[in-house]
């Protein structure tokens, strides 16, 4: 029984699962029909739960189907993503008559494999120890441990733009190879830096060029929304009008994660009606929680982009940050210093580049910034 169903991280079923459905099947279809996938969205906005929600559909239509995730954001080599991807598939896939006779010992030359039991779950853990110049050939081994298995295998590797800043020169071309050889291994390449994601898709001079099939997560539908709002909410007799729920999404620009962030708290209310007093007094605890965090990034920031930061901010959004009327009246020094602090809150993710123009990334730290004037 979950306590709270307003989810702020991990996947616990379909029941606290807000809609999706189109963008559900569409993945589904897809890699049953072959095409691999490149799922792109700002942070927050509810990939890897979605990847949750297909890969239960998935082994729910066939349960011999294995799904694998990896985050590979604190990955920073190709030894890290093998040995990620190694704990994760080794094992999974052997018969019981391979088990007995000790397959995946046999199978894998070029590294070694530990088996213990996990002190928190008592289940049985693998850990992986290989020479970092021989991750490439585990790499090999595993694709190839996949391979013959001849099990359909789903996996999804999130947060893929992180192998663009390997030292490795070559991880893109290599993967590229492996995939191309086999056929029973369906990929979602999920990521958060668009810009990233679309050279290394849709540039010629990269591997996976015109590999994919591409896929924009957006923000879920406002009325539906609400209606998965309602449904939970009714049951402490929280009353949530639409108005208000409107408000809600608006502030969060629609992304899932501040949204639930929000609903989180007003579900440990009871016998309230939600109003923007209410609203206001839920985001001044939630802001809260996170001052030291905003206030030590804040901090970091060279003078130039502190005020860049706290003037998108002010603004909402700001479509010409180098403008000259722009950088007059936020007493910025100059329009070549404001490109270059630009540049770095982007690449940081303090600000995110949108069709209506830089937003801060952090829906709730723009808040809090805006209170500092």
């Amino acid at each position: 029984m979950i306590e709270n169903p307003f989810l702020l991280y991990g996947y616990e079923g379909p029941e606290y699962f807000c809609d999706r459905e189109e963008e559900t099947q569409q993945l589904m279809e897809s890699m049953r029909n072959g095409a691999n996938i490149t799922l792109v969205s700002p942070r927050r906005m509810g990939k890897s739960g979605l990847i949750h929600h297909t890969f239960h559909y998935i082994k729910e239509h066939n349960n011999e189907f294995r799904c694998f995730y990896i985050d590979l954001y604190p990955t920073r080599s190709l030894t890290d993503f093998v040995t990620l991807l190694g704990k994760a598939v080794i094992g999974q896939l052997d018969t019981p008559v391979q088990k007995a006779e000790g397959f995946v010992t046999k199978f894998f030359r070029s590294t070694q494999l530990t088996f213990g039991v996990d002190p928190y779950t008592n289940l049985p853990q693998m850990s992986l120890s290989f020479v970092p110049q021989n991750a490439q050939h585990t790499l090999e081994e595993i694709f190839a441990y996949i391979a013959q298995s001849k099990v359909e295998c789903y996996i999804a590797m999130d947060e893929f733009q992180q192998i663009g800043e390997y030292p490795e020169d070559n991880v893109e071309a290599v993967l590229r190879s492996l995939l191309e050889r086999i056929h029973n291994v369906h990929i979602i390449f999920s990521g958060s830096k668009q810009h990233v994601m679309d050279v290394m898709f849709s540039s010629p001079k990269h591997p996976f060029y015109r590999s994919t099939e591409r896929m924009h997560l957006g923000s879920l539908d406002e009325d539906k929304y609400y209606a998965f709002a309602c449904r939970f909410l009714d049951q402490k007799k929280v009353r949530l009008s639409k108005e208000i729920f409107h408000q809600i999404y608006e502030l969060a620009d629609g992304v899932t994660w501040y949204i639930q962030a929000i609903l989180h708290r007003l579900f440990r209310l009871s016998d309230v009606e939600v109003t923007e007093a209410v609203v206001q007094q839920t985001l001044v605890t939630i802001i809260r929680s996170e001052e030291d965090d905003y206030k030590k990034q804040y901090h970091h920031l060279t003078q130039v982009q502190a005020i860049l930061l706290r003037a998108v901010a002010s603004e909402g959004g700001v479509k010409q940050p180098t403008s000259g009327e722009f950088v007059k009246k936020h007493h910025l020094r100059s329009a070549s210093s404001v490109q270059r602090a630009l540049a770095s809150l982007v690449e940081d993710e303090y600000l995110y580049p949108t069709d209506g123009g830089y937003i801060v990334y952090d829906r709730f730290m723009a808040i809090w910034l805006r209170s500092l004037e």
